[in-house]
């Protein structure tokens, strides 16, 4: 008992200090305010998203909060990071028994598990505890989709709360570089090339937040750390896929992100059987490497036999894998756009009609489309622009709409078709945006 408190000390160092590091604590997203929110309900939190998107970080937010704003006794605050393999021999009862007995917490305690996903049985553990009412808030993270999986669901339907954790979004790309946007309306050109230079570094270095202060020699080997780190751990460790073809499959599927693909088509590049491409997306899906997009349909089976598009959950991480010869400013605006639709809980598809006419993304309301979206990097260009105009049209027209959004990189304007109302909108801007 006496090893797992000398293990557990290493991570709760406030037992020690009464306080949370600021190295640790780091700097505040939108998603800390909304967890803080949180504190005082009954349910159980649960954090999900990609490896080194931020949620470890969250928890010690959320820590330095309870300590220094509503003066909880450090006694009271237990976190446990299932990584460590030390305590990897060590049951939830073990663990949770050492903290209650050497620290002999009085009142409510606040129970912080990090990478649940590695401790079997948590769920059950944890149901357990919530239904006899013992005075713990519970704080989950996980980096994988299953921890919401029907077999966990089950067990903790109506006794959770979760919420997915993405990279920063480029508002707070900006935030993270002291660089503040109250109205972009009434920035001084200063301002915006300040914010333009982020926007290029945001568009292909992405927005992990540990990178943001790391130059740029060092990203790219980062970068590559953590599509590894993604790979083994949370994959084939997971998993028990073959190394190898995970990582040749999510590197092609990230070089070409936004591009229609099929499970045949992917069968005659791979070789592998359909059951073997499926379970493997899957895995990348659950990883949250990449997420698949599907053509809108009122037919649920047609939507999943056309072909899908995939993306990628950061661009840089894309461009770290990617087998790229150019710098794909297109394809990563796209990305960008599509993560931030992901960001703001859109029902997000792509559309494309008989003649071939297509719009990258179509967002659904309640049973309607009520939005489309063309992106564009260069519209000046009178052929892709005519192209990109003539989807985006017949879109507006097929589902009644009178308004639709080109994002550019740079250009802004408006023009008129058949009466309905087309927006040039340069990307930091649509990125700025609150909806």
């Amino acid at each position: 008992m006496n090893d797992i408190i000398r293990i557990l000390s290493d991570w709760n160092l406030w037992w020690e200090t009464g306080h949370v590091s600021p190295e640790l604590a780091g700097k505040r997203r939108g998603y800390t305010q909304r967890l803080l929110e949180l504190v005082g309900t009954r349910e159980i939190k649960i954090l999900t998203g990609v490896r080194r998107s931020g949620k470890s970080t969250l928890f010690y937010q959320l820590i330095d909060w309870l300590l220094s704003e509503k003066a909880v006794s450090p006694r009271r605050i237990l976190l446990v990071n299932f990584e460590d393999q030390a305590l990897a021999h060590y049951s939830l009862d073990d663990i949770f028994n050492a903290f209650q007995t050497h620290l002999a917490p009085e009142g409510e305690i606040y129970l912080f598990l990090d990478e649940i996903q590695q401790k079997s049985g948590w769920e059950r553990w944890l149901r357990k505890k919530y239904d006899l009412k013992e005075n713990i808030q519970f704080f989950l993270t996980g980096s994988c989709a299953g921890l919401l999986a029907p077999e966990y669901a089950t067990l903790l339907t109506g006794r959770n709360i979760a919420s997915t954790i993405y990279p920063l979004s480029f508002k707070e790309a900006l935030s993270f570089s002291g660089i503040e946007v109250a109205d972009i309306s009434l920035l001084s050109q200063k301002k915006r090339n300040r914010i333009n230079k982020v926007l290029m570094d945001y568009l292909f270095n992405g927005g992990f937040p540990e990178l943001v202060f790391h130059k740029q020699n060092l990203k790219r080997r980062l970068l590559n750390q953590y599509f590894s780190d993604i790979v083994y751990r949370d994959i084939v460790y997971r998993h028990g896929c073959h190394a190898a073809r995970i990582k040749d499959l999510s590197g092609y599927l990230m070089t070409n992100i936004g591009t229609l693909t099929t499970m045949r088509a992917l069968r005659g590049i791979f070789g592998y059987g359909l059951n073997t491409i499926g379970e493997y997306l899957g895995y990348l899906e659950d990883a949250f490497l990449v997420f698949q997009m599907h053509v809108f349909d009122f037919s649920v089976k047609k939507q999943l036999v056309n072909p899908r598009k995939v993306y990628a959950v950061d661009n840089g991480l894309r461009n770290a894998v990617a087998f790229k010869f150019s710098r794909d400013t297109g394809r990563l605006m796209e990305n960008a756009v599509f993560m931030e639709l992901k960001r703001r809980s859109k029902d997000v598809f792509y559309w494309k009609d008989k003649r071939g006419r297509e719009v990258d993304f179509v967002i659904r309301e309640g049973m309607n489309i009520q939005h489309a979206i063309q992106v564009c990097a260069d519209p000046e260009d009178e052929k892709t622009n005519k192209r990109e105009l003539a989807g985006l049209n017949a879109a507006l027209q097929a589902f009644d709409l009178k308004r639709g959004v080109i994002v550019t990189l740079d250009t802004a304007g408006e023009t008129k078709m058949e009466n309905r109302r087309i927006t040039y909108v340069p990307i930091s801007e649509w990125l700025l945006a609150e909806d």
